[in-house]
């Protein structure tokens, strides 16, 4: 059971997550709170738990873990 995106909101996601894919520390607090909470929905697995861990301590997330949590959005894009 997956919330429907809006197509601006989720071209929104996606600019992030390719932005954020290149420049993960450059993300704002929000923005890395933004993806976790769209990810830790939607997904589970190792993912889902990057994705809580960034909801609670968005600046103790490293950038691999963001990357993760970007290339993952930039893959739903594939599979819709």
């Amino acid at each position: 059971m997956t919330d429907s995106h809006t197509p601006s909101a989720t071209e929104h996601l996606q600019k992030l997550a390719a932005r954020g894919q290149h420049e993960p520390k450059l993300l704002t607090r929000e923005e890395v709170i933004m993806l976790a909470a769209h990810v830790g929905k939607e997904h589970a697995g190792i993912e889902k738990d990057i994705a809580k861990k960034a909801e609670h301590n968005p600046e103790g997330v490293t950038a691999d873990e963001l990357r993760a949590l970007c290339l993952h959005i930039l893959g739903e894009k594939k599979v819709r």
